[in-house]
């Protein structure tokens, strides 16, 4: 089994397509089928379903991706790490943001590093944050920028950015618009608006129902920040939101009610990282450039430190 095997089969089963996956390669079709081909045959197994309109993961397929990834990750690393030795910085740098995220300026961190490091290309995703713990796991991220990761759900490194407490936005038309607080009581039988549940803000939501012992309907899902505002404009239901969010010009004219008692939702934001001893050397670049370069806002000391500034 030869790494370019690996690449090739990593490829296809991202596309879900051979055309695209050789086009993404730069190789020909049939050199990539035939390399897919003699994959399943050591492994004695198919890894993909094909029919004339999808190729798609067997069983096999999706256990051989797991390991694959991370082979291939810890090949990149291992390359990596020599050009350290040698003072250079090659190679690829891949970092995944969930959106919004409070504490760091990622633009502003991505074009200092860019700066230093010309030789290595950056790759960006945004994802949930759910997303974004696995792909540190499994080596396709060297870091992710992400939101409320407990201890019990990622054992490697976390850096807390930012901390701040989470609040009701609702149009002023509502009946919490009056109001200055609000009882977790009273949010039963309200209508919800969230993202969907692999992003930050509504894993922290849950999570602070839950703890809250409170049953909750959220009626309407969306991916971006500016849907959810808009729709909350609307009247369409209120939301629970970090607080940063009812400071985006488009949450002018909604109102901001705080939460009654002990129990105050908190949104924190931190940098998801593997273990010290798996770090790629382009992270361990990138989390320096964050510590020195002023591109991190307020840090994690900061009760809600950062604006709309500091997030993508």
């Amino acid at each position: 089994m030869e790494l370019r095997q690996l690449e090739h089969f990593v490829a296809v089963a991202e596309e879900q397509h051979f055309t695209r996956a050789a086009e993404r390669l730069a190789v020909s079709q049939s050199g990539l089928s035939a390399s897919v081909r003699a994959l399943e045959h050591e492994l004695r197994t198919p890894l993909f379903s094909r029919t004339t309109r999808s190729v798609r993961l067997t069983e096999a397929g999706h256990a051989l991706l797991v390991e694959a990834e991370r082979t291939l990750a810890g090949a990149r690393a291992a390359r990596d790490a020599v050009d350290a030795v040698r003072g250079l910085l090659r190679g690829t740098l891949s970092v995944g943001v969930e959106q919004c995220v409070p504490g760091v300026r990622l633009p502003r961190l991505l074009a200092a590093f860019h700066r230093k490091h010309p030789l290595m290309e950056i790759r960006l995703r945004q994802e949930g944050t759910t997303s974004l713990v696995d792909g540190v796991a499994g080596g396709r991220l060297d870091a992710a920028f992400a939101a409320t990761v407990g201890a019990d759900e990622w054992r490697g490194d976390l850096i807390p950015l930012a901390r701040e407490p989470m609040v009701v936005l609702c149009a002023p038309g509502h009946r919490f618009a009056a109001a200055e607080r609000v009882a977790w009581r009273e949010l039963s039988g309200e209508s919800f608006i969230d993202f969907h549940p692999d992003w930050g803000p509504r894993r922290a939501a849950d999570g602070a129902f839950g703890r809250a012992g409170v049953r909750r309907t959220v009626g309407l899902e969306v991916n971006d920040v500016h849907s959810l505002l808009e729709l909350v404009h609307e009247g369409l239901g209120i939301a629970l939101v970090p607080h940063h969010f009812s400071r985006k010009p488009e949450a002018r004219g909604l109102v901001t009610v705080d939460l009654e008692g002990p129990r105050q939702p908190c949104y924190e934001s931190v940098v998801v990282l593997p273990a010290a001893q798996y770090m790629s050397p382009g992270a361990r670049e990138l989390m320096t450039l964050l510590r020195s370069d002023g591109a991190n806002d307020g840090g994690a000391s900061g009760e809600g430190a950062s604006g709309d500034t500091a997030a993508l």
